[in-house]
């Protein structure tokens, strides 16, 4: 029987103070009061997953496959996915799984994998935006734009565009518990980022990969908002998280100092993952749209910079609408 959930002032305090709450103690805090999940609440849904080709994008995979759900993974190197793919089935030996390549850094290939999905699939229920990129130096990609707007921002809006097809049959009507569900996967780092509009591609000033992730993951948060409100005519749902401090190869590989410091405080991949899972399936997040989530609950999008204009926000909307009209003339 689970434990009573936190009390909200304890929770708060929590994820005011960022160590205890990002980390493996605020996870296990709050965790311990959560009820378990149907083994069948995704049964005959079918998810995608961009990035699952290790940590977090894994960890999801494994956990909508063990809640029933068949899972596309969504990945840039076939092998690393086919090994990924190997990893659920060992967890969950009947589960459906597919591989289907994709350089989301390539708004080309975007469009490439959303028209092979349409004509594969009859329908698809979810889609979590996971995939992610930390750059040492500044990368541009096929069509110019620095690695980790495209990666983080322009792909998603993309891809969740032309899958909308799909999205929209996920939703059918006659079932309005359980729409489709976008889920961006977003950063606690992007706290610490304001909406830099004025230089979306980080053309300006000394390039920083870090300051260009958290950058890119405010705009995810932002760009949910804006896609909650623009997919909901279609009955689809939209939503943005953060797992908090997770152990990855990602984190390993792009922020060694970090990892060594926190080591003993990170979460595991699962951990991490477990509230992108929730999103996809608890009745909750299934009747609203465009909050910003950590450990199944909604969190302030604001603590070191104000709101974004409505300038601000309609320039955001306004650079994905350009950019991905302008992959699409090329």
């Amino acid at each position: 029987m689970p434990l009573p959930r936190l009390p909200r002032l304890v929770d708060a305090v929590l994820d005011r103070l960022v160590v205890p709450g990002y980390s493996r103690l605020g996870y296990l805090a709050r965790s311990a009061g959560w009820p378990d999940l149907p083994a069948d609440a995704l049964a005959g849904r079918t998810i995608a997953v961009t990035g699952a080709s290790s940590g977090l994008g894994t960890a999801t995979a494994v956990g909508l496959a063990g809640l029933g759900a068949a899972v596309e993974l969504v990945v840039r190197d076939r092998g690393r996915g086919e090994a990924a793919r190997d990893t659920v089935l060992a967890a969950h030996p009947g589960a459906q799984v597919t591989v289907a390549r994709c350089d989301l850094s390539d708004l080309a290939d975007v469009r490439r994998y959303a028209l092979d999905a349409r004509d594969r699939l009859l329908a698809l229920h979810g889609l979590v935006h996971n995939a992610g990129v930390l750059p040492a130096a500044r990368t541009e990609t096929a069509q110019g734009h620095e690695l980790c707007l495209a990666t983080h921002v322009l792909a998603p809006f993309l891809l969740t565009r032309e899958l909308l097809p799909l999205l929209r049959a996920g939703s059918p009507p006659d079932r309005p518990g359980a729409p489709a569900r976008v889920v961006f996967v977003s950063s606690g780092g992007m706290y610490t980022a304001s909406l830099h509009t004025d230089d979306p591609e980080y053309a300006e000033g000394r390039y920083s990969g870090g300051a260009a992730y958290a950058r890119t993951k405010r705009m995810q948060v932002v760009l949910a908002e804006l896609l909650a409100d623009d997919l909901a005519a279609a009955g689809v749902i939209v939503h943005s998280m953060h797992p908090g401090w997770a152990d990855t190869p990602g984190v390993a590989d792009s922020l060694p100092g970090f990892h060594r410091v926190t080591g003993p405080l990170l979460r595991t991949a699962e951990q991490g993952a477990d509230t992108a899972v929730w999103l996809q399936t608890a009745v909750e997040p299934g009747h609203c749209s465009g909050l910003f989530w950590h450990d199944r609950a909604p969190r302030p999008t604001h603590y070191l910079f104000g709101e974004e204009t409505a300038a601000q926000r309609a320039a955001l909307w306004a650079l994905c609408v350009d950019a991905t009209h302008d992959a699409e003339a090329r």
